[in-house]
């Protein structure tokens, strides 16, 4: 045992690498190593030879894998050590330049937006994008033979065959979450409905997917003058200006009565857009008052309550406000238009430390 001993103590501390000590560690402790057919031989000794033998074999197990320990932890602080000594850095250099992520367009937008409405007292209400054909359509009083229900326009989801259950579809709007509100909280209610929607079209201003976000306020004796305050609080908010002249032409949406568009006064000099000031119009957003059958979907009693809606689409006056010249590039992934055109992460829109920064 003394030879073995030596042997392997000596062998140990000679070993260049890990794969070497692996080799020793088989040789003499693996299965079929020296020590361990020793072991083995235990069985055949007589019990005051195991007495004697078995102590000193099991000592020698135990130093020689203490030795391996030992000398697999010299290796790694040495290959540390050399490491540190060719990788090295000179802190006095000049810092790299900072990169840091940005806020998306709509994101920082949805924020604007939010907090304008919160502003006025409007909560915010969610709802899954995938939609039961009831909420989407038949809630809103949108019949059965309206083009916005047609697959050419709407994505209707897979149904297996033999199912006679109404398809769900993508919500085309996110009006559905304003009949979840009504459903849930009943009258009296004011919510905005942020949220991503799909439609079948794609061009410079229009993409399967986009952001909307819509508005609901139902009370008593609310009215179309109320309407027009919170609109024209609104844009002034978001455009940042003092003043704004919106212009209502009346226009049909199935769930609203009456139903009316909203243009807001601009100008285009030089190609850029000043809000509240010119002889153009824009169109910026859908509104009017609840349409009574809505009310009733929202199991809110129309005799007792009424109340108005607005709808628009937050890429647009993402593009609007910013100057953002084509929707498509919202959705590009491209790392020089999200630098150019984000917003820093510590810049929460708030309407009293200010929207825009």
């Amino acid at each position: 045992m003394d030879d073995l001993r030596d042997k392997y103590l000596t062998a140990i501390a000679d070993a260049g690498d890990e794969a070497a000590l692996e080799d020793l560690r088989v040789q003499a402790v693996g299965k079929k190593g020296e020590i361990s057919l020793k072991m083995r031989e235990l069985g055949k000794m007589t019990p005051e030879e195991r007495q004697v033998m078995g102590p000193k074999l099991n000592a020698l197990k135990d130093e020689i894998n203490s030795a391996l320990g030992a000398r697999k932890q010299g290796l790694a602080d040495a290959a540390l050590d050399e490491r540190l000594r060719t990788e090295w850095l000179d802190v006095t250099l000049p810092a790299r330049p900072g990169r840091s992520g940005t806020i998306h367009p709509v994101s920082q937008v949805t924020e604007e937006v939010t907090a304008i409405f919160a502003d006025m007292g409007f909560a915010v209400a969610e709802g899954p994008q995938v939609e039961s054909d009831w909420h989407n359509f038949d809630a809103l009083n949108i019949p059965g033979h309206h083009p916005a229900r047609a697959e050419m326009d709407t994505f209707y989801m897979h149904r297996a065959e033999g199912d006679a259950r109404p398809p769900h579809v993508l919500r085309t709007h996110t009006s559905p979450v304003q009949i979840r509100s009504m459903e849930l909280q009943g009258a009296p209610l004011r919510v905005i409905c942020p949220g991503r929607v799909y439609r079948a079209d794609y061009d410079q201003t229009h993409t399967p997917m986009f952001h909307q976000i819509e508005g609901l306020a139902v009370d008593k004796d609310i009215s179309m003058a109320n309407l027009k305050w919170v609109l024209e609080e609104f844009v002034k908010a978001f455009f940042e200006v003092d003043g704004v002249d919106l212009r209502f032409r009346a226009s049909h949406f199935p769930f609203t009565e009456p139903s009316a568009e909203v243009d807001i006064r601009c100008s285009w000099e030089g190609g850029t857009l000043k809000v509240g000031e010119g002889d153009d119009w824009l169109e910026i957003l859908g509104s009017g008052m609840v349409h009574p059958k809505v009310l009733m979907a929202g199991n809110i009693d129309p005799a007792a309550w009424q109340g108005f809606a607005f709808g628009m689409g937050i890429d647009r006056i993402a593009m609007l406000k910013y100057g953002i010249p084509d929707l498509r590039a919202f959705f590009d992934s491209d790392l020089r238009w999200l630098r150019h055109y984000g917003f820093s992460a510590l810049d929460v829109p708030t309407i009293r430390g200010g929207l825009s920064r």
